[in-house]
């Protein structure tokens, strides 16, 4: 059993940064690989990032590539995502996901565990 808490939400204005967080327990995120999903009322759940569970292979949607990176903390039940340059349409609940094994896939229902989401709102 994985619970995942996401946090670090918020109102920012376009061209912001904030950081994510999902934290993980009842198992090590070395043994998890993590996505990170977003959802607007009335829009399918759109695939955000990805990252192995080893650290070491990460890969983003095309909206976001080059501006947002997944990573794991020292902490190793820790995963963020750290997201630069944001614009209006970044506004979305964002989700982490986690599933048992080396690397998850870009669809949402390839994960196991979720979290409860957190709300990301860009001004513009």
């Amino acid at each position: 059993q994985v619970h995942l808490v996401e946090s670090g939400g918020g109102l920012v204005q376009t061209g912001d940064s904030l950081r994510l967080s999902c934290e993980a327990s009842g198992r090590t995120v070395g043994s998890l690989s993590t996505g990170w999903f977003r959802q607007v009322p009335g829009k399918e759940r759109e695939f955000v990032a990805r990252i192995s569970a080893g650290g070491q292979i990460d890969s983003y949607g095309d909206s976001v590539q080059g501006r947002f990176t997944i990573s794991r903390g020292a902490a190793e039940n820790t995963v963020y995502l750290q997201m630069n340059n944001l614009k209006p349409e970044d506004t979305a609940v964002y989700y982490c996901a986690a599933v048992v094994g080396v690397i998850g896939g870009t669809v949402w229902n390839s994960y196991d565990f979720w979290g409860q989401g957190t709300q990301v709102t860009v001004g513009s």
